[in-house]
């Protein structure tokens, strides 16, 4: 999911929209879609489509607490400890009050995605170009 684009990246509202009105079955991992709870499942491919549109934010992988559990989630960050930055558009997934824990910056380059990773971000993100191209993003 290389960047080729050559204008400036969307801004993230319309990106957001356009990424919440791609979400189904298809792009949520396992499967598992939750229409109450449409971002549920969708942080990794979200998080890469947002790294296509904004290359210098890093994919992080790191934990979440709930307040009754710990999940795994996917989001972008830019910049070091001491000032950074995140995009995290499929955060409404949790409920009110979770925290984000430790987390680290994975390897664009190294990520080792399975076959059906890749098809579900690809998906997703040919989907977000048709939507964005379609509103004018």
């Amino acid at each position: 999911m290389a960047s080729d684009r050559t204008s400036s990246p969307p801004e993230l509202r319309a990106l957001a929209e356009a990424l919440e009105a791609s979400w189904d079955h298809l792009t949520a991992y396992n499967g598992v879609f939750c229409p109450d709870n449409p971002a549920f499942g969708q942080c990794y491919p979200t998080s890469r489509v947002v790294q296509h549109f904004y290359p210098d934010f890093e994919l992080a992988r790191g934990q979440v607490w709930t307040g009754t559990s710990i999940e795994r989630h996917f989001w972008n960050v830019r910049g070091s400890d001491d000032s950074f930055e995140i995009i995290d558009l499929s955060w409404q997934q949790f409920p009110c009050g979770s925290v984000r824990q430790q987390y680290e910056i994975l390897d664009r380059n190294a990520l080792g995605d399975r076959e059906a990773t890749k098809m579900r971000c690809s998906l997703l993100l040919a989907r977000v170009i048709e939507r964005l191209a379609a509103s004018g993003g």
